[in-house]
This record gives C-alpha cells, structure tokens and sequence, in this order.
C-alpha cells in the first residue's frame, strides 16, 4: 500500500496495513533544528540541515530522513515554496545555539543585538517583531497585545494570488504528486479567529495582534466581530477557488485554522461563546471547501479543549491537531471514544512534554505502544508527536518513538 492510499483510508475512518506516520507535514508535526542534525549524525545522514521556517527553528524534514522512519506525509505549505525550489548555494549557512551548523532559506536577514540576541528583519531590513533571545532555541513574536488597537478598517485579508504565485504551486505540486506516492497535506491562507498562533500569516489574522482585546470584543462588539471574521472567511475562500485550480486533487487535505484556543486547563473561550460567534464561520468556511473541493478540512489547536471539540466537529472540522494529551480533560480514551468516528486525530502519539524528552527510549517506546492501542483501531488516526519536537530531546527517545510507531502501527 502506497503512503497516499494509506492516508486517504485513514482519514475516512478506515484500516489501512499501518498507521500513517507524520514527521514534518505541516508547522506543528516538525522536530527542532538542533534536535534534527543531532539525529542526522546519529543516523549517519550528511545531508545539511535546512530550516523550513527560521520563527519556529524547525527543520525541513530530508527525503532520507523520511525513508528512514517510513513517514507517508509531505507538506505543501504555500509560505515554502518559494524557499523550498531555489537552488542550497542561495541557502544561508549559520551555527545556532548548540554549535549545530544550519541553513536558513534565502532571503533570511537576521540582526545581532547587544545583549546577544537576533532579531528578524524584513526583506527591506527593516527589524520585525520576531527576536531570539541570546541561546534560545527560536524566536519569539514580541507583538501580541502591544499594538494600538483593533482597526476594522484596516483588516485587509489577502483574497487574490499573483500569477507567478500559482504558477509555482501547480508545478511544485504536481511534481510532488507525480514524483512520490507521499500524500500531500496543503496549507495557506486559512483563518485564526484567536489569535494565538502563528502558523496563519498575521495579515489573515481578525486580532491584528490584539488577541486580549479581541476576546473582549467578541461579548461587547459582536456584529464588528462577525463582520471581520465573514471577511476573512470570504478572503479565504477566494485564494481556496485559484489553490484548487493550481493543485487539483493533489492535495487530501488543507489546513482551514490555527487557532490555539485552549490552555493547559481549559478552553480559554468559553465555548457556549465560541458557538455563537465564530462557529459560524467555520461552518461558512468547511461548507464551502466540502462542497467545491476534494480537500479533508484539517485544523491545528493546542490545549485543553474537550468542550470545543464537538462545536468543531459539527461545524465540518475533518481533522484536529496536535491532541495535546497532557492537558486537562484531553484523555487519549475519551476522546478516541466520543469522537473516534467522527474526527481524524493527527497526532497524540506521543507526549513532548514530558515523556519524550525525559523517558527513556524504552519507556518512549512502551508509550507509543499504548497510545497504538487506544488510537489506531477503526482508523482516524495518523502517528505524529505532540506538536514539534523540542530542542535539547535526546536524538535516541526520537528514534525509539517513530520506529514504535512503526513497529506498534499494524492493523
């Protein structure tokens, strides 16, 4: 069975030869580029490292690195592509915090600070928000909550794409999907109705970087709110119409949301608040994507959210990621039984914050032997961690989950 006949099984709710194994599909499936070349030299890999995006530090994950670990997604991620077809002479050489050598995608401007930091710069070299502190491990988003409000006019989601844009997709994907039998898992232009994550670009973002005011906004302004988020949602839908004529049914699934919406206890919303306000919008949004496109409607959200997991499910949520097991009221068994019929889990398969970069590779091991046991039966489950990879996680613990993921994923 080839990975894409084995992912489009999955993810309806069908058993397949093995789980499908994710390592690198999309922003929150990744592994850190630190822990990525010290797994590369473990395993004898002397393929340079590539950072697929330098405010994440996350790597690009290799061809031999896949093969490896007998991985059966592949993203294609808009914000990539450009970076992912130039030539490794235009890709930047560096050595990040542990003395790893690393290369950023072209184009890449960093500054050095005083104190020891690097902040990233725009094209024109301008300082972004975005600022590494001296040995950290990625750049952080300095912006939230500091801007001047809230602007409705100002909120001009990107609703067309250039020529030379979609010229470049089509190609990139149809090579993909020619080329390999991976399945291909699309992302852009999708919509973040919390403002928390960073993987949707900010212009697409309703909060403008405001995300306390926003929530404040939604009990106190609510036709504003919905005016702006049916905005985005018509922007998105606009890019979907000329993405789906450059890719066709290459891709099986596209990332609609990242919109982390809850904390490590609870919903940071209330959900009885988000139906009301934004479960609308996604329903707009994985209607319309259902009813024009062959496309699986996939959303990443991290933390505890067991109470909005049925709003999204009836909203046409087809996919949910990263299943963050170790917050509160996300247990593996409850939710494979409440909703394991009716909602793709991608990921869980193994706890990154605690397990997998303190364990033991035996006890990483016998960890995703269990997580095998309650997540795989009846399909609707495709392997990856917990969100990425951390730096500083022991490259051992990294090969002892996937090749358990392997060996613990036959049906």
């Amino acid at each position: 069975m080839t990975s894409r006949e084995r992912v489009l099984k999955t993810v309806n709710f069908q058993e397949p030869d093995r789980v499908p194994i994710d390592l690198g599909g999309m922003k929150a499936s990744g592994i850190a580029a630190s822990t990525y070349s010290r797994l590369m030299t473990k395993l004898g890999i002397g393929a340079p490292t590539r950072i697929l995006d330098p405010r994440f530090m996350i790597a690009e994950v290799g061809e031999e690195m896949r093969r490896r670990f007998r991985v059966d997604v592949v993203p294609l991620d808009l914000s990539c592509i450009t970076a992912a077809v130039r030539p490794r002479s235009e890709w930047m050489p560096r050595r990040i915090f542990d003395g790893s050598p690393v290369l950023f995608p072209p184009g890449t401007r960093l500054r050095e600070e005083s104190d020891g930091g690097v902040t990233l710069l725009a094209a024109d070299g301008s300082p972004t928000t975005f600022r590494m502190p001296s040995g950290g491990y990625y750049f952080d988003d300095t912006s939230f909550n500091r801007g001047d409000g809230i602007e409705p006019a100002k909120f001009k989601p990107q609703s067309d794409i250039p020529e030379e844009s979609l010229r470049m997709m089509a190609e990139y994907a149809e090579n993909l999907y020619r080329s390999t039998d991976y399945a291909l898992l699309g992302w852009g232009f999708g919509v973040c109705f919390m403002g928390l994550s960073l993987i949707t670009d900010r212009s697409n973002n309703v909060t403008q970087g405001m995300p306390d005011e926003w929530m404040m906004m939604l009990m106190t302004e609510k036709e504003t709110c919905h005016e702006l988020m049916d905005r985005s949602v018509e922007a998105t839908i606009s890019c979907l119409k000329l993405v789906t004529q450059a890719v066709g049914d290459s891709c099986f699934a596209w990332g609609i949301a990242s919109d982390d919406s809850g904390t490590q206890r609870c919903e940071f919303i209330s959900p009885d608040l988000w139906a009301e306000m934004i479960k609308p919008h996604y329903a707009k949004l994985c209607g319309w994507i259902h009813a024009n496109t062959p496309f699986k409607t996939f959303l990443h959200s991290c933390g505890s959210i067991p109470k909005l997991i049925p709003h999204w499910i009836e909203a046409g949520v087809d996919i949910l990621n990263p299943i963050q097991t170790s917050a509160a009221g996300m247990d593996p068994r409850t939710l494979k039984t409440l909703h394991g019929r009716k909602l793709v889990f991608w990921g869980g398969g193994c706890d990154t914050q605690s397990v997998l970069p303190n364990a033991t590779p035996e006890k990483v091991r016998e960890h995703v032997r269990e997580r095998m046991r309650v997540f795989a039966p009846g399909g609707g489950f495709v392997f990856t961690q917990v969100h990425n990879i951390q730096a500083k996680v022991p490259p051992e613990n990294v090969v002892a989950m996937l090749d358990a993921a392997y060996e613990f994923g036959g049906y």
